[in-house]
């Protein structure tokens, strides 16, 4: 059986289900999750999407993201994927959401209310092939510079939550000095 997705509004608020081709084909508004894992010198951990994902592969994009499975937390899911994707466990608190909307080449449409959550990892990862093909630490100045250089190797949604990332980032910084 195809993998569910949950159909939401504007407000996050769950109006259904749907299989996760069909909501992509459709457009559908639906949740998801986003995980940017952080080593000690503060680097975020990066993957390249295998080039067989359905959308958006060969492309450079946050840790890790997916679809919390009807009935699923949206924090259980962050950890699932986390394992599943990157092979590490972590501990992960949700930092902000945000909606977007993408289109792709291949006919697909991306509309997402996107949960995302941060931690950090003195680990490695072993990655899932079918998942990620790549990976790399990188300093979220690095990341940014980079991707205004060369946008079209980031994911759509990831040139989005990278600047929040940052933003939040800063925000916690400057409460913790306050």
């Amino acid at each position: 059986m195809e993998e569910q997705v949950i159909l939401v509004d504007k407000f996050d608020l769950e109006i259904g289900v749907m299989g996760k081709s069909l909501a992509h084909e459709l457009g559908e508004l639906h949740r998801a999750i986003s995980v940017f894992l952080f080593n000690k010198k503060g680097e975020l951990l990066l993957q390249k999407r295998a080039s067989s994902k359905y959308h958006s592969g060969g492309l450079w994009t946050n840790t890790c993201c997916s679809h919390p499975r009807p009935g699923e937390e949206n924090k259980d899911a962050a950890t699932r994927r986390l394992k599943e994707e990157m092979g590490i466990s972590a501990e992960l608190f949700h930092t902000f959401s945000f909606s977007y909307r993408a289109h792709f080449d291949n006919g697909l449409i991306e509309n997402e209310y996107d949960h995302v959550f941060m931690g950090t990892t003195k680990y490695l990862p072993k990655l899932n092939p079918e998942e990620a093909e790549e990976f790399k630490f990188i300093s979220i100045t690095d990341v940014i510079t980079n991707m205004e250089k060369k946008p079209k190797i980031y994911t759509e949604w990831f040139k989005i939550a990278i600047y929040k990332i940052d933003q939040y980032i800063k925000n916690e910084t400057e409460n913790k000095n306050s």
